[in-house]
């Protein structure tokens, strides 16, 4: 197979028993790879209404067919289970150069399940794995786990691991590679900790074969040259992604205070620039990739000192003006222990800027909180909290559970103002300025996502994503039916690249034909446009389908009360909130065929996308419970 190793590897910690097998290539066709390939494993192994933490829910690392080769940024991987934060079907996905190093060692996946009696790391060595004991691991940070496995196996090793949080089974733990790069959202981390699983170290020199080579080197040179050319390499090499902070406050979408406005009033302190002309030492880049948007920054004395990566876009939206921090140093030092203690930071800072609110409003009191007086703007009791929650010690003990259980538990009228869809909390971009922004949260299969469809782009900030024919938003304050037809589009298109192994970013500036070039060259099979929207949209569904057997029913695509009911008080959006959801989830149902009464795929639309074998189940659910 040709861009495959064509091997996953099982684990099952709980006996401690590692086989392999081939890979399916029917199946290659059909999801490509990555979350695609993960999906289907996952429809098929992991039981309905199974236990996230149990020995039944599998943990699932899958490469694909362009990760490790010379395609623009193809060095991810991704990390499918069913979601301890949700109760959903889970994805996350890292760059770095991981994904690489697994590929070379041997294998596209690793599938583990089970529960092992004791801490273990695997360690895969071109073609060979092997469980070793962990028990001097535990307890250990990211980086000096990364650290004690090199002294241990050497620096051709490259480390994917938990840090204290995933052990301490903080339900929106991630799991760290490279040191600082993160499948962060959904509680992946989590899911590791309690296989008691510490790390996965892989190393090889396994070659990645390409069927047609000259033709695959060729069309990557040209699209390396077409990424060099355009805008995003030349803002995002210079600011980041945290660019982003002024375009998203001056449309007045940047959540502030927990989402009580729109508008941070010291962007001027925390923003892409800012950062880029104070604490930024230094740029990186992942596998492959030209753009380097990886910041590395360094805090040299004071409270806050620390050197790392980031703060990246979202860190600074959710520790800073969901938190209302504006002292950059602080919000620098609050994303690199998440780094440290396998943290996502979206999730994170976004609880904790919920609890800030809701001891302002007397929902939490000093009792509760152990004598900490939490109050937006003042970051010391921020930095204290994420100790907290990643030792589960205290109140954080509690937020360690995520804001939709926090407010589960707290009542009190806190479930409005609780910024999560499907338990997952929201990143920075608030829909009521930009409102297809909403009906993406509300519908990510994930939950509360923006990197699913990526609108956010051509929403808020003007820039056209060239692998679909339209990605254009004519007014983003106006909730316009028809504009759910570029949704669907942009998710289908977007699932694409978590199939493949390449970054998203690729996708504002390469077209779907560039793509398709590269993945019938890398495949040696016919591959055509109309192919590279289908595989996206038959993931979609497919992940879709999951949620539906986990009880998932229409009136989960829903959003917190806030942004349903409460106007943006000021900027450039104020007076707007989301008010036609109900509206625009029909038209988006009836772009993707779905049923409107329940959300579910229709029989004719698997039918359509060759999902026949999920039909009788998807029918056979009752409405919202297990199948």
């Amino acid at each position: 197979m040709f861009g495959y190793m064509g091997r996953i590897l099982r684990v099952d910690l709980t006996d401690g028993k590692i086989t392999e097998e081939s890979l399916n290539e029917d199946d290659c066709r059909m999801y490509l790879g990555g979350s695609g390939l993960a999906t289907k494993y996952l429809w098929n192994e992991v039981p309905g209404g199974a236990d996230p933490l149990g020995p039944e829910n599998e943990l699932i690392f899958m490469t694909g067919p362009l990760t490790g080769t010379e395609s623009p940024s193809a060095g991810r991987y991704c990390v499918v289970t069913k979601s301890p934060l949700t109760g959903f079907w889970a994805e996350a996905n890292s760059g770095g150069s991981w994904g690489v190093y697994l590929k070379n060692s041997g294998f596209d996946g690793i599938i583990f399940r089970g529960i092992s009696p004791k801490p273990v790391f695997l360690v895969i060595d071109d073609g060979k794995a092997e469980l070793r004991d962990a028990g001097d691991l535990w307890g250990k940070g990211v980086s000096e786990t990364d650290r004690l496995i090199k002294e241990e196996l050497g620096e051709d090793f490259n480390v994917a691991c938990i840090g204290i949080a995933g052990e301490n089974l903080v339900k929106y733990a991630a799991i760290i590679n490279d040191v600082h790069r993160a499948a962060g959202r959904c509680g992946v981390g989590t899911v590791m900790g309690s296989k008691r699983l510490k790390a996965v170290a892989a190393g090889g020199t396994q070659e990645i074969k390409i069927a047609n080579q000259e033709a695959f080197s060729e069309t990557s040179r040209t699209n390396y040259d077409l990424i060099n050319e355009s805008m995003l390499k030349m803002t995002l090499e210079t600011y980041g992604t945290a660019m982003n902070t002024d375009l998203v406050n001056v449309r007045g979408g940047f959540p502030t205070r927990n989402w009580q406005s729109g508008v941070f009033p010291d962007i001027d302190k925390i923003s892409g620039i800012t950062l880029e002309s104070t604490l930024l030492v230094d740029r990186k880049h992942c596998y492959a990739c030209p753009i380097s948007c990886c910041r590395v920054s360094v805090v040299r004395s004071g409270p806050y000192a620390c050197k790392g990566e980031g703060p990246e876009f979202e860190t600074i939206g959710a520790f800073g003006a969901m938190c209302a921090l504006e002292n950059l140093e602080a919000v620098t030092l609050a994303h690199n222990l998440c780094d440290d203690y396998g943290l996502d930071v979206i999730s994170a800072g976004s609880t904790i800027a919920f609890a800030i609110e809701c001891y302002e409003k007397g929902i939490l009191t000093k009792d509760d909180t152990g004598g900490l007086e939490l109050k937006f703007g003042d970051p010391s009791p921020v930095i204290e909290l994420v100790h907290l929650v990643a030792k589960r010690e205290g109140i954080g003990d509690l937020l360690a559970e995520g804001t939709r259980r926090v407010a589960a538990s707290l009542g009190k009228g806190s479930e409005d103002f609780a910024m999560h869809v499907k338990g997952l909390e929201l990143p920075a971009y608030d829909p009521r300025a930009a409102k297809i922004c909403g009906l993406a949260f509300a519908t990510a299969n994930r939950g509360g996502d923006h990197m699913t469809a990526w609108v956010e782009m051509p929403a808020f900030i003007d820039v056209p994503i060239l692998c679909v024919e339209d990605s254009r938003i004519e007014d983003a304050m106006v909730e316009n039916p028809a504009e759910a037809r570029v949704l669907k589009d942009l998710e289908d298109v977007l699932t694409v690249f978590d199939c493949v192994g390449t970054c998203k970013f690729m996708g504002v500036a390469l077209s779907a034909e560039d793509w398709v070039d590269m993945i019938s060259n890398c495949v040696g099979w016919e591959f055509s446009v109309s192919d590279f929207r289908s595989v996206g949209e038959r993931v979609y569904n497919l992940a879709r389908a999951f949620n539906v057997r986990e009880g998932l029913v229409r009136a989960d695509d829903t959003l917190p009360g806030r942004l349903l009911n409460e106007p943006l008080p000021e900027g450039a959006a104020a007076g707007h909130k989301v008010e036609k959801l109900d509206e625009m989830l029909d038209a988006y149902y009836e772009f993707r065929g779905w049923d409107k009464t329940t959300g579910r795929p229709t029989a004719e639309k698997l039918r359509e996308l060759g999902l026949d074998y999920v039909i009788d189940v998807i029918e056979g659910c009752n409405h919202g419970h297990y199948c």
